[in-house]
């Protein structure tokens, strides 16, 4: 089953419509919510991207980001992102290489760090990406940051740079596609006044409490898709007590449900672990539904903290 993009994403139908109406649905070029971890949204330019994906982030590098990558493909994982930043290419690499999974069959996303932005700098870090992962094309390439501190005045020019080199990959078949990270909808314009391919994707720090409306809804409007992620909020939504009252209701953890809520709002979770367990449990998600009463509290809720990092004010 493949799931064609709509507003935010999948619709959001009923389990019973869903088996009664699926066939009709397909036919007639609806969409219908992901049932496994194969599942796919579908970008605008086509390519299809597994409907969860696997984080990396704070994952050392060497036996366990090896371990844990591998635990991931072995529960039925094909969408693994890292980035330059999280210093594990190498051994996110190694595990998928020796994973015995086809390489068409796996979607990578990496990120180009704060310090390579412009064309030149872009160019030669992509290849020092590649190198480390030892692949020979990217399935989605992100700029991690808009207005890193090294290019904190000139980074509409700076991203204009990258985002040459990045329509060049893509053009080239090294990148099957190309998006964006942590941009606000004014990081998005300054960059589509010049650019010839719009940003396909936006991975944003996306969970209960922090929806980042305006960000989401200027990306639906743009055909921009939405990738969330922190989705359990670094772990601090994990012991909410409103939180813990639904995953009860449901049987399920809260991690479980904040995965599962990310999903039904249409956008794709990018949870992780480096407990094998716990890799596990975030892939059973696909066997319940939150109810409408229950996404609507939360999403009411508010996040204390707010956002962590500002993209404008980020001093790395």
């Amino acid at each position: 089953m493949t799931g064609r993009m709509t507003h935010y994403g999948f619709a959001l139908i009923s389990f019973h419509e869903k088996l009664m109406m699926k066939e009709e649905k397909i036919k007639e070029g609806f969409t219908i919510m992901a049932e496994s971890l194969t599942d796919t949204f579908t970008l605008k330019n086509g390519v299809e991207i597994p409907c969860i994906g696997f984080g990396t982030w704070q994952t050392p590098d060497g036996e366990t980001a090896v371990k844990s990558v591998e635990a991931a493909l072995a529960c039925g994982y094909r969408h693994i992102d890292t980035a330059a930043a999280y210093g594990n290419e190498q051994s996110v690499g190694k595990a998928i290489r020796e994973s015995g999974v086809k390489r068409e069959e796996l979607f990578v996303t990496s990120k180009l760090w704060n310090d390579s932005h412009g064309y030149e700098k872009t160019m030669k870090a992509f290849e020092r990406t590649m190198e480390d992962l030892g692949l020979e094309y990217l399935d989605l390439y992100l700029i991690h940051w808009p207005r890193p501190a090294q290019f904190h005045d000139d980074w509409e020019e700076a991203n204009n740079g990258t985002w040459q080199a990045f329509e060049e990959l893509y053009r080239a078949n090294k990148i099957r596609a190309i998006g964006v990270s942590n941009f606000m909808p004014h990081h998005v314009d300054a960059l589509l006044k010049k650019a010839k391919v719009a940003p396909m994707v936006n991975q944003i720090n996306y969970h209960p409490g922090l929806m980042q409306k305006d960000v989401v809804d200027y990306c639906a409007k743009h055909g921009i898709f939405i990738e969330a992620y922190s989705p359990l909020g670094t772990g601090k939504m994990l012991g909410n007590p409103m939180l813990l009252e639904i995953a009860e209701q449901y049987g399920k953890s809260v991690a479980q449900v904040c995965i599962r809520w990310v999903l039904q709002n249409g956008a794709l979770p990018l949870p992780k672990s480096v407990t094998p367990a716990r890799i596990e449990e975030n892939t059973k998600v696909f066997d319940f539904e939150i109810s409408a009463g229950d996404m609507a509290r939360i999403d009411a809720m508010i996040d204390p903290d707010g956002l962590a990092n500002d993209p404008d004010t980020i001093d790395f």
